[in-house]
Parts: C-alpha cells; sequence; structure tokens
C-alpha cells in the first residue's frame, strides 16, 4: 500500500512540475558614462550570446559565432552594423557615431565596448533602443546613465522605444 501511494506520489509530481514551462528573461543592460576630462561618453553593454548571434543570424541571414572563439572581422562588421542601426544616440540634439573598441566574453554574456568622442559636456540625452526587440516583443533594454555627478536609469520596452533624459 505505501509502494502504491508512493509511485503515486511521485507520479503526480513529476506531471505537475513538467507542466510548468521555463521563461526565459530577455534583459540587456547598458552602462553609459560621461567623462569630461577625456571628452568622451563611454558605452558598455551586456548581452546575452545566444540572444545576439540569433538576433545577427535572423537579421543579415548569415550564422554568427560571436563569443564562441577569436572575433571574425565579418562578425565585427554585422555587430557594428546593428549596434549603429539599432542604438541611436543624440547628446544635446546633436546625433553622434558610436565607435566600437572592444568586446569580452563573461561566461554567457557578450561585453562589449563602445564610445562617443569630442563630447565637451552633456546637457540632454535622446536615446533610441531597439537592441534585440525586432524579435522578441518581450525585450528589456536597462541603460544606466552617469553624467554631471549624477546618475539616471531608463527602460526601454517594445511599446517605449525612444526616451530623453535632461542634465539641467
Amino acid at each position: 500500500m505505501k509502494k502504491t501511494v508512493l509511485t503515486f506520489a511521485l507520479l503526480f509530481l513529476a506531471l505537475s512540475l513538467s507542466s510548468f514551462e521555463l521563461h526565459k528573461f530577455y534583459v540587456a543592460i547598458f552602462q553609459v558614462q560621461f567623462v569630461p576630462e577625456k571628452k568622451r561618453v563611454q558605452i558598455t553593454s551586456r548581452i546575452f550570446l545566444d540572444d545576439i548571434n540569433q538576433t545577427l543570424e535572423k537579421k543579415y541571414h548569415k550564422a554568427t559565432q560571436i563569443g564562441f572563439g577569436p572575433e571574425k572581422p565579418e562578425e565585427i562588421v554585422l555587430l557594428k552594423k546593428y549596434f549603429t542601426d539599432n542604438l541611436v544616440i543624440k547628446i544635446n540634439g546633436q546625433l553622434h557615431h558610436l565607435n566600437y573598441l572592444s568586446s569580452d566574453v563573461e561566461e554567457d554574456v557578450l561585453v562589449s565596448y563602445w564610445s562617443i568622442t569630442n563630447i565637451s559636456k552633456v546637457k540632454s540625452f535622446n536615446i533610441q533602443n531597439t537592441i534585440l526587440m525586432d524579435g522578441n516583443a518581450d525585450q528589456q533594454n536597462i541603460m544606466h546613465f552617469t553624467a554631471n555627478n549624477t546618475k539616471k536609469s531608463l527602460n526601454f520596452t517594445d511599446s517605449s522605444k525612444t526616451q530623453m533624459l535632461n542634465y539641467n
């Protein structure tokens, strides 16, 4: 009798647990810092490797393996193009080009370093961040800003792709 009850309980537990679906968390983190003594804005992005590779393959119809070995020049070209098209930054009302510096891998995350040069002061940021949103409505891009000794954060979603920060 005990064996039958134990078997039934284990079967019920297994069926109950298998009915729950794991939900992946879709998030990318960006750190934006104005460095007045260098007259530049430094940007660090943290994006899951599988998300960026799947997005680049879907968008450009070329398989990429960014973060899974030495960076291939053609993969970096695609990464730069993708960021240029999907992370648009205006500082003080003026559009600025992102300069790619390098990338590292931390566990399953691609950490990319970018900069915007010749910035003497920051009064405002106007940002459009659609990174990874073209294929996933659940994507969230959290951007942390440090400028003029003030920290601020913005959360970009499918319904909030463009936002502005003022430093007055």
